[in-house]
């Protein structure tokens, strides 16, 4: 029969080998073969040594040492792993889920590297980069002496450790080294540093520095190709050891203290550098008004004049050089003018700020050097760029000094300003941007350009290096063609707003005529640092608008009361380094003073309203608002300006005080450490302020390197508390035998800081001991930061400045009337600008019962916080910023 012939011994295998053909292709296509890790790589190694054992004799190594008998094995089968995973990598991306960001650094190598001039907060850059690096199962290297070490290899390239960058974090300078290197510049340093970072599988490098330390290091990436091909052509790598590295990651960090790195808000260092200079200013400050005197101080800043700017702005300075804007021809005059009006206002002293690089238009340096040396004025053939500037600089002292009769004194302040520790802010900076550092090169590809990883308000962004380098140069481009107005734009968006704001508060002539218009000011709630700037900003602003400004005493008290006066440009002058609150503040709400508040608003013609002060503030204005359907007179503009230490006002991401209140935790935590490093196997527990927000103690945990940081927003129970615990008892095991522990002081109603103080004690008997602090009011006091100075400046200055233009829109028929619900907001800064937010919109977004916002952009920080403490979490990377470009050419500007 037919089917006999078929069912044959032939068809049966044929039958057969496709079933097995079906199920091998089935078991492919479901991510490979069912080998354990040990078989595929006994198959890759008898494949290998068939490989080799087929080879020519000449090929063949019998006598070679079995410790090296593995060495090009593991490459190999990485270069392989690696090859497939390219090749693979488009077809199956929507199969396979995204890798585990523990995961991220398996398998590669990442450098860091300080570079040029030393700034603080690089430790922390440098910490923050080797502990993600290590989170990420990478091998992470420093690099000691920055690119001198590159080129030298050998110890100056070392493994780092989790340990090895503890107690970095409050250090200023750079403990790994810095050094200006030769070497580097030309191509066989730079070939050197390529064979050194091949031999150790090292593929990405963050550097810290600034912008030529930046270049330098996309130079290095650019030509890697060719330094390979160099060095394999040379037999100092093998072509296996070219193809595992073929390319090279770099990320940047900008850290310098002259802030001249252009598409970035801040570089790493510059908010330190601003705490060095206004605590000499404030210092200065003092003796001067003792004796009348005039000082010049000359702060750094060769090619970019921010600090001089900034600390000008900081310390209410009466002049100010920087070499983006040189002052007008005759300025020696004008100056002399203005001290003479300063000094006829009621001042007791003049401050003049210089950044070391200023210079008139004609390219004249003018630098206090040039002033002390005015009296041996010398002439030689080889300097007559520096006998005009004698000339010169020598007609103002003489003016100043002879004509004016006042007594002038000059300060060099050099590098004092790049030491000490540094701020909170620069620690927050820096961390931030480590983090985000190797999330870049982690996440970079062949084609990926070298980045720089800046900060644009409050968000960590990523740049192209070689775009803000060529904006750096366009302003010194600008500068020299006097283009000065250029130069200042392409410095970037914050540097506009600090030089328009010192621009309109420069002025000391209100004008004569009178707008009409009555602003009155009052501080609500709990005093903070930085409130007087703002009223003072606030106050001048107004005046030189030809307003009528009202002082008004003890918040909503003595507006209900009347306690109102008019305040003139003396009766603010020296508030801008002053902490508390001057006007007085106190928690008082409107709502039970409606009546009185609106009759005080009718008698004093009070025609717009600045409310500063924190969570009472937000209140009080809401409910103003509210009441305007009884009270007609409440319907005037209305701006609150969040001041508080807590943070916690809806509409913006910062307040003015918290800086200056974070900074004093932070500088009290480091204390604090050292005495735990001193006694070792010792845990302190820190209350902070902030009511139910954890803003403070989560960022103060950030800049001090705390273990945990328990806030309401965060909630936590005694499983968390156990897992703490046990933690620090491993710690203990470990060189760093420390806790730090911060609780913010609404966190948990049953959790105290006295229950958490008892169970550490308890669950830590005869690991450590425990110790707690409640630092209470003291976060308070002080004087305010260069940062909160600086940010009440700017808010006081643009309250005036929206509400003027309110009221031009409300008036009407002879009267103000305003009761639109946007006439009524916060001015607050929400990501990377200052924007008004009416208060009947932040209403829906605001926890009343806890006095906070529902939303809080900081407790995307808090896994950072759990990383860098060693905590085993996922990180959040979803939302990991993305390449962004800045302004190319001049001619855009």
């Amino acid at each position: 029969m037919w089917y006999l012939e078929v069912l044959s011994v032939q068809w049966l295998l044929w039958v057969m080998l496709g079933v097995s053909l079906m199920f091998w292709f089935r078991r492919k296509s479901s991510g490979g073969d069912s080998l354990t890790a040990f078989e595929r790589e006994e198959r890759v190694m008898s494949a290998k040594d068939a490989a080799n054992a087929s080879s020519s004799p000449m090929e063949q190594h019998p006598s070679v040492d079995p410790t090296k008998m593995g060495v090009g094995r593991a490459i190999a089968m990485l270069t392989s792993s690696g090859d497939a995973q390219a090749n693979t990598s488009s077809s199956t991306m929507e199969q396979h889920p995204p890798v585990h960001p523990t995961k991220m650094g398996v398998g590669r190598a990442i450098a860091v590297l300080t570079s040029g001039g030393d700034a603080q907060g690089m430790n922390a850059a440098v910490r923050a980069t080797v502990r993600v690096g290590l989170y990420t199962g990478a091998k992470v290297y420093f690099v000691h002496e920055g690119y001198q070490g590159l080129v030298d290899g050998g110890d100056n390239i070392r493994p780092a450790t989790w340990e090895s960058v503890s107690m970095m974090l409050q250090m200023g300078g750079t403990v790994i080294g810095s050094a200006r290197c030769q070497d580097f510049r030309t191509k066989e340093g730079r070939t050197k540093a390529a064979c050194n970072l091949v031999k150790l599988g090292i593929t990405n490098l963050c550097v810290i520095g600034g912008d030529g330390s930046l270049t330098g290091a996309n130079q290095f990436r650019t030509e890697w190709s060719v330094l390979l091909a160099d060095l394999v052509t040379a037999g100092k790598i093998t072509k296996a050891e070219a193809k595992s590295s073929s390319h090279l990651n770099i990320v940047g960090m900008v850290g310098s203290i002259d802030n001249d790195f252009c598409g970035t808000d801040m570089t790493i260092g510059t908010d330190s550098a601003l705490h060095r200079i206004m605590e000499i200013v404030d210092a200065i400050t003092t003796t001067a008004q003792s004796h009348q005197r005039t000082f010049i101080l000359e702060v750094m800043g060769r090619h970019c004049g921010y600090l001089a700017l900034v600390a000008a702005l900081a310390c209410g300075a009466d002049w100010v050089f920087i070499p983006e804007m040189p002052p007008e021809e005759g300025w020696e005059e004008h100056l002399c003018r203005r001290l003479i009006d300063q000094r006829g206002r009621g001042s007791r002293l003049n401050i003049i700020i210089v950044a070391e690089g200023a210079m008139d238009r004609k390219g004249v340096p003018i630098t206090c050097d040039v002033v002390k040396q005015v009296s041996a004025v010398y002439y030689t053939s080889t300097s007559r760029l520096m006998s005009r500037s004698l000339l010169i600089i020598s007609v103002s002292v003489q003016l100043v000094s002879k004509q004016l009769g006042f007594d002038t004194r000059t300060t060099i302040l050099g590098h004092v300003q790049r030491g000490g520790t540094p701020s909170a802010f620069d620690r927050i900076l820096a961390s931030r941007m480590g983090v985000e550092a190797v999330m870049a090169l982690l996440e970079a590809t062949p084609d990926t350009p070298a980045c720089v990883v800046s900060l644009s308000g409050n968000m960590a962004i990523r740049l192209p290096l070689m775009e803000c380098v060529q904006v750096t140069k366009d302003v010194t481009i600008a500068m020299a063609e006097g283009h000065y107005e250029d130069a200042v734009k392409l410095r970037g968006k914050s540097f506009m707003n600090n030089w328009d704001t010192y621009k309109m508060l420069a002025h000391v002539h209100p004008p004569e005529a009178k707008s009409g218009v009555n602003i009155a000011i009052l501080n609500v709630g709990a005093p903070c640092a930085g409130m007087n700037a703002a009223v003072r900003s606030a106050v001048r602003t107004g005046l030189l608008h030809g307003h009528q400004m009202l002082a008004v005493h003890d918040g909503f008290d003595g507006l209900a009361h009347g306690n109102i006066e008019p305040i003139g440009w003396s009766g603010v002058a020296g508030w801008t380094g002053k902490g508390g609150s001057f006007l007085g503040t106190k928690r008082t709400l409107p709502q039970g003073f409606l009546k009185e508040i609106s009759q005080n608003i009718a008698e004093f013609k009070i025609h717009a309203l600045i409310i500063i002060g924190g969570f009472e503030a937000f209140s009080g204005g809401l409910q103003l608002m509210q009441a305007r359907e009884n009270y007609e007179e409440l319907c005037i503009p209305i701006v609150v300006l969040p001041a508080t230490v807590s943070n916690n006002v809806p509409g913006s991401d910062f307040s003015v005080g918290a800086d200056t209140a974070l900074n004093t935790i932070t500088m009290t935590c480091d204390r604090i450490k050292m005495s735990a490093a001193g006694t070792k196997r010792r845990v302190f527990i820190v209350e902070t302020m902030g009511g139910y927000c954890g803003y403070l103690a989560t960022m103060a945990g950030l800049a001090s390197g705390a273990d945990a940081a328990y806030v309401y927003e965060d909630p936590f129970n005694i499983h968390d508390l156990t897992v703490n615990v046990e933690h620090l008892v491993e710690k203990m095991k470990t060189t760093v035998k420390r806790g730090l522990i911060l609780r913010n002081e609404k966190c948990n109603t049953n959790y105290t800081t006295d229950f958490i103080f008892s169970l550490y004690s308890e669950e830590g008997k005869g690991v450590f001991d425990c110790r707690k602090n409640v630092l209470g009011h003291m976060q308070q006091g002080g004087t305010p930061s260069p940062f909160d100075r600086n940010f009440g400046t700017k808010m006081g200055m643009k309250s005036i400045l929206w509400l003027t233009d309110k009221l031009k829109e409300s008036y009407r028929h002879g009267r103000f009337f305003s009761n639109s619900p946007d006439s009524a907001c916060v001015l607050g800064l929400k990501r990377r600008a200052l924007v008004m937010q009416p208060l009947a919109e932040l209403k829906e977004v605001t926890d009343f019962e806890h006095r906070i916002p529902k939303e809080q952009w900081w407790l995307k920080l808090r896994d950072i916080l759990k990383i860098l403490a060693k905590y085993n979490i996922n990180l959040d990377t979803s939302e990991m910023a993305s390449l962004e470009h800045v302004i190319k050419k001049r001619e855009t500007v």
